[in-house]
């Protein structure tokens, strides 16, 4: 092309979640059975909204509006209902014009990070979450700015760090958090969460938090939402139904913006944000339609209250499998359906193997372990031996070893399984324990 028309963060789009799936479809393709544990999808996974929501979807197919364009901003009456779950927290107070849809929190994530100056930065969390971390990075052009999370204290945020981070580069602008979070599943106490917005009150920064899993939260920890510990701080919380109901085909996210007046810069960012919304239309009109019957139904608590409890069952049952691994850090999650083993300093070298039978497999690994981080290194071997396939701990802009797995598995067997041939894959890969047999047959 006669003028370089490579935007300056293309390279920074990243997502390691996906993009391992490639390797794995080509190891499929070599007699491999695949295990899909790299995705957090539950309905792949087995799982299926209960009934009586998907009784409500299907009369709002009959409903001649909901083929319909909505409102650029999203279905009023949606918007009015979610504006009066917020006000009922007794926190910060909205109005339905501070409710703005989007298609998927992919397509908010997008737009959130595409419209700052390019010169504004936002802190986020280390490990990261993909989709942040990557719009962040792409929308400056530079690797994107984070303070850590701390294995060995749940993975709490170091808040020292984030308190130096922000004194010391003045491009920050906002900091991101994940709470309940992805990859880590840690739940963050009030307490954390309200010295994080000191932290942007005094240095005269925005937040913004990703809620997608507020209401997947349990081991002891209470739902928090943004609206009750954020105070006077401009900010935007992130929320969705596609792991609550759940029905993340439905690309249905929105964001709530909190306190936009406080701050005339947030309050002008915010209008550019609703004016790209309205160059699209709309976002999808039915799945808006039904937050209001479902989420209003007197029968979405029981249901919510049951999906907490059967992750917390799951997680249990992932502690057992791997106690006493002490090649591993692993942190019991208290929300979300994920969880991280992270493996301790000096346990990966880059001579470690796993039994590979399949030799046409075996040397396809052979060749994509060259020059990788150790943790891939890990789960490129974990696949072609077992046909598991989880995520690298250094994809999420993490310099920590480890996988990412989840709790989605809903056969109980299949479950016990991989947790099993997880714990066994290690232990062989590492000799930290006796190596156990593989329970996968490689085909």
């Amino acid at each position: 092309m006669r003028r370089n028309i490579v935007h300056v963060g293309a390279g920074s789009l990243k997502y390691e979640i996906r993009e391992i799936v490639a390797v794995a479809r080509k190891i499929a393709a070599l007699g491999r059975e695949i295990v899909w544990e790299n995705i957090g999808d539950p309905i792949q996974k087995g799982e299926s909204p209960p009934e009586w929501i998907r009784d409500i979807v299907k009369g709002l197919v009959n409903d001649r509006t909901s083929w319909a364009y909505c409102d650029s901003a999203g279905v009023p009456a949606t918007r009015e209902f979610l504006a009066s779950n917020v006000n009922r927290r007794k926190g910060v107070q909205v109005t339905a014009e501070d409710i703005l849809f989007f298609n998927g929190l992919g397509d908010a994530v997008a737009k959130v990070y595409g419209f700052l100056r390019r010169e504004a930065r936002v802190l986020g969390p280390s490990p990261a979450y993909s989709t942040h971390s990557s719009a962040e990075a792409a929308h400056s052009g530079y690797n994107h700015v984070t303070y850590n999370l701390d294995p060995y204290n749940g993975w709490m945020p170091d808040i020292e760090d984030i308190r130096n981070k922000v004194k010391y580069n003045d491009s920050i602008a906002g900091i991101l958090l994940l709470s309940p979070d992805n990859p880590t599943g840690a739940v963050y106490p009030r307490a954390v969460l309200e010295e994080i917005a000191e932290i942007a009150r005094q240095n005269d920064l925005f937040v913004i938090s990703d809620e997608i899993y507020s209401h997947i939260v349990y081991n002891g920890e209470p739902r928090m939402h943004m609206s009750e510990w954020i105070g006077d701080v401009p900010a935007l919380a992130m929320r969705g139904i596609s792991k609550e109901y759940p029905w993340p085909g439905s690309r249905c996210g929105w964001i709530e913006i909190l306190n936009r007046k406080k701050d005339e810069g947030f309050a002008t960012y915010v209008e550019s944000l609703l004016a790209a919304k309205r160059l699209e239309v709309s976002s999808t009109t039915l799945p808006q339609m039904s937050i209001p019957l479902v989420m209003g139904d007197a029968r979405y608590p029981a249901h919510l209250a049951g999906r907490e409890a059967m992750f917390a069952s799951r997680a249990d049952e992932m502690m057992q499998v791997f106690e006493g691994c002490e090649s591993t850090v692993v942190n019991k999650p208290r929300g979300a359906f994920y969880y991280t083993v992270m493996f301790k300093d000096g346990v990966l070298n880059n001579r470690q193997t796993l039994p590979i039978e399949n030799v046409a497999v075996r040397t396809m690994i052979e060749e994509l372990v060259k020059n990788v981080p150790p943790d891939k290194r890990f789960v490129y071997y974990l696949m072609g031996a077992t046909g598991i396939v989880v995520v690298p701990l250094t994809g999420f802009q993490c310099d920590h070893p480890g996988f990412r797995a989840t709790l989605l598995e809903t056969d109980p067997d299949k479950r016990a399984w991989i947790l099993r041939t997880l714990r066994e894959a290690i232990d062989q890969y590492t000799g930290v324990s006796a190596p156990a047999a593989l329970e996968a047959t490689a085909v």
